[in-house]
């Protein structure tokens, strides 16, 4: 039972509610009057009662369920990228709306934008999350609030709108977009979408059965999505080396043979190519891993000698490519302080085994090519097609596109204005 706030309390939850929304709009998270006003209005902290005033308004997630192994499998989403999402989800008074992932708050502010003319439907597999929801969207006012307990995987028929949702957001990393069918023609679906391990929330609109993005990709990340929805990293051990890799799209290669290229010096391809040490990248790498056939994402156990990969990736898995008994992947080196002393980086590619340096040539060769065509164009517009009805995905690897289970995903790059190049055959 939640122990009723006081005056104060209530007084202080509404400054740090309004500085919070200063600070977002300030970012240029908060766009719009609607989503403002909703930031302003729900009360953040009822939805967190674990954590202090200061905790659930920091632009920070809050974490609200764990496994029994520690990891989060339910939260409180960080508000710069609620603010985001919503805004992307163009959600307008009237509209019926889905939110798959629940916990209450991010439904209350869904509420907030559909207005008391709209219909509000937030999903979670997970009885214990639905039932903290249904009870704070109860406290707070917003009951109309419709709370199902399902997977997400097999949306059940009777929760869809006659002619589609208006608007689908998903608060949880997904791998597919099994939801195409449920949405109205024209409306507007967000998701943080897995391609190749790599998180982006992406808007789409709905476009003659098809969806569309229309609006810049965002690098996040979220909890897993749980059920038959759940993805398959498809993780690889090299024996003997703590080397893993991953090929979470794609078909994954044999890895055994590669256990004696580890045990030498690799060669080292440079690029030329740098990069800050505070400037994202993140746009590269969704570049390589649909360019390259057999792209995987290395990672190493926390305690490999450094003798085997040095350095070893950082922070995530690195980006790598299989060719055989040879293996490559990026990395880089620090060449200097940079202009704002954060350092300045220059990209290099490792190779391993008696092909390594052929390896690491051709994944070279695509970071300059992306240097020269890509990097400073516009965000790739990308594109999901229902599987159902289309030929299945060839078995040779086909530049920038995703076969998943549901949709056939695509990539398109555009070309930096003035750039000389033409664009990649991959």
């Amino acid at each position: 039972m939640t122990t009723p706030p006081v005056a104060t309390d209530l007084g202080e939850a509404a400054r740090l509610r309004h500085q919070l929304a200063d600070h977002l709009a300030a970012a240029g998270h908060v766009r719009t009057p609607a989503v403002d006003h909703a930031l302003r209005t729900v009360p953040r902290h009822i939805f967190a009662p674990e954590v202090s005033l200061e905790a659930a308004y920091a632009n920070d997630i809050v974490a609200t369920r764990h496994a029994p192994d520690g990891r989060v499998i339910s939260s409180i989403s960080a508000p710069w990228l609620q603010a985001d999402m919503l805004e992307a989800a163009r959600i307008q008074p009237g509209h019926h709306v889905l939110e798959i992932g629940s916990g209450g708050y991010n439904a209350a502010l869904i509420a907030e934008l559909a207005g008391p003319t709209g219909h509000v439907t937030t999903l979670d597999i997970d009885p214990a999350v639905t039932e903290r929801a249904t009870h704070f969207l109860a406290e707070t006012g917003y009951d109309g609030v419709r709370v199902v307990t399902a997977d997400a995987e097999h949306l059940p028929a009777r929760l869809i709108p006659d002619g589609g949702f208006d608007a689908i957001a998903v608060t949880v990393d997904t791998w597919d977009l099994p939801w195409i069918g449920a949405l109205a023609e024209g409306g507007r679906l967000i998701a943080p979408l897995r391609l190749h391990g790599y998180h982006w929330a992406i808007g789409f609109t709905k476009d003659h059965g098809a969806l569309l993005s229309d609006e810049p990709l965002i690098v996040c990340g979220f909890v897993a999505m749980q059920g038959d929805g759940a993805w398959n990293t498809n993780r690889r051990t090299v024996p003997g080396t703590g080397v893993h890799l991953s090929w979470e799209d794609g078909t994954p290669l044999p890895v055994d043979q590669l256990a004696p290229a580890l045990t030498r010096q690799p060669t080292v391809t440079r690029t030329d190519i740098t990069v800050g040490g505070q400037e994202p990248f993140d746009a590269l790498m969704l570049y390589l891993a649909g360019a390259l056939p057999g792209f995987c994402r290395l990672e190493v156990d926390p305690d490999i000698n450094k003798r085997v990969l040095n350095p070893p990736p950082q922070h995530w898995p690195g980006a790598a490519i299989v060719r055989g008994a040879s293996l490559a992947r990026l990395a880089h080196e620090r060449i200097g302080d940079g202009d704002d002393g954060k350092g300045r980086y220059e990209f290099v590619v490792h190779g391993y085994g008696t092909q390594g340096h052929v390896a690491a040539q051709e994944m070279a060769e695509q970071v300059k090519y992306w240097q020269r065509n890509h990097r400073g164009a516009r965000c790739p517009r990308i594109t999901a097609y229902p599987a159902a009805g289309r030929a299945p995905a060839d078995t040779d690897h086909q530049p920038h596109v995703f076969a998943k289970k549901h949709t056939r995903i695509t990539l398109d790059w555009p070309i930096v204005p003035n750039s000389t190049g033409s664009r990649s055959t991959g």
